[in-house]
């Protein structure tokens, strides 16, 4: 019979908000638990929203002797935790106000680091490595946790010679972080960045996948006139059914006073889908990259540009107006609003996020991932991990 281990706790930190994030994050707590020593002395290279919940895994893999260099999204940095983790000895590059040629820079300072594990919130560092950026002579492959970065690595030319697991693969992550957290984060930072009353808004949501689904749920939900675009029929018919009205842009645009971006997909907006837009309608953004809409071509197109924001973030709320006399603002470049707004999808839903990419670094890392290129959650993750969140919310 063997001795059970003694379970690890994490220690109080500088930052009440990671603090905070880890009292209610007990499922990381029993994989790490379970999994941790996989990564003892091993060179982990991250690029994920450096937020407070975030920095639960990264203190548990400096905790469990990882070294971890890590780089934030565009946006989306919270410079309190950048601080905490650099103070607890994690290589922390980049900061909340670096644009993309900055952000470009920060994924290279990444790779030079020659992790032996990668964690990827885009699929950038994993593009680098597939197209031949120099690597550790150990390194053992990636986890990629969003939609748009499985696409991004499933479309190069020559795929990763090299196991990448994509954790927004998981349907236990479809349900429980996309739908019910997006959903409920999303409209949360449309209320802060806004202060607007939901009910009888009129709302237009593009795209239904899973996070478009939670956004247009919580919506409704909240008492908002809600309207679904969605090219994919059976998304459509999901749509329609829910009780959401379903229309084309063209149809659906005119009337719509906010529109949220949730397709993944670069250029889904045209500059020309904008000006059907009415009067003072406002674009957030829901997708990982915020390229869903031309905002380059709007401000081309913009007679004027009005800085409405109050906080120092410089394009919280920007007001574009157009030779039609309309204005047309948007929110904090169309970055994710969740985060740039609010404090990110909850602690639960990240719990589970965490739990999925913790376990699936942890196959990798000891060998258990042996395939090369792009596969989703083993399901013995998935459903050890779904058994066990079902215990916790009993």
């Amino acid at each position: 019979m063997t001795t059970p281990q003694p379970r690890i706790a994490l220690t109080r930190s500088s930052d009440p908000d990671t603090d905070w994030a880890a009292r209610s994050m007990p499922l990381l707590t029993s994989t790490m638990n379970r999994v941790g020593p996989a990564f003892s002395g091993l060179r982990v290279g991250i690029c994920l929203h450096l937020e407070p919940k975030t920095a639960v895994l990264c203190r548990w893999l400096l905790e469990y002797g990882a070294k971890v260099t890590i780089t934030g999204n565009l946006g989306t940095t919270n410079p309190r935790t950048a601080d905490l983790l650099a103070a607890q000895g994690a290589q922390v590059i980049g900061s909340r106000e670096d644009d993309l040629t900055a952000h470009a820079i920060n994924l290279d300072a990444v790779i030079e680091a020659r992790p032996e594990l990668i964690l990827d919130n885009g699929g950038e560092l994993i593009q680098r490595l597939t197209e031949g950026a120099v690597r550790s002579a150990t390194f053992r492959g990636a986890t990629e946790e969003t939609t748009t970065g499985g696409t991004r690595v499933r479309n190069l030319p020559v795929q990763p010679d090299f196991p990448v697991i994509v954790i927004n693969d998981s349907p236990l992550k479809l349900l429980v972080e996309n739908e019910y957290g997006v959903g409920q984060s999303i409209v949360q930072g449309f209320m802060n960045a806004t202060n607007r009353m939901l009910p009888a808004l009129r709302a237009v949501v593009i795209g239904f996948g899973p996070c478009g689904k939670g956004v247009a749920d919580t919506l409704r939900a909240l008492g908002a006139r809600v309207t679904v675009v969605e090219i994919n029929p059976f998304r459509a018919l999901e749509a329609l059914m829910g009780g959401h009205h379903v229309a084309s842009v063209a149809e659906s645009l005119p009337q719509a006073e906010a529109l949220f971006l949730s397709t993944g997909r670069a250029r889904a907006l045209s500059l020309d889908e904008i000006r059907l837009l009415p009067d003072g309608a406002i674009i957030a953004g829901v997708g990982h990259q915020p390229d869903e809409a031309d905002i380059a071509g709007l401000t081309a197109a913009a007679v004027e540009t009005v800085n409405l924001a109050t906080s120092s973030d410089i394009d919280a709320r920007i007001a574009y107006h157009l030779e039609s006399g309309k204005e047309i603002v948007v929110l904090h470049g169309t970055k994710m609003i969740n985060l740039t707004a609010a404090r990110g999808n909850p602690i639960e839903a990240m719990d589970l996020g965490l739990s999925l990419q913790a376990a699936s670094l942890a196959a990798i890392a000891l060998g258990d991932a042996a395939f090369q290129g792009v596969e989703p959650v083993p399901s013995d993750i998935n459903d050890s991990l779904a058994a066990a969140l079902v215990d916790i919310l009993q």
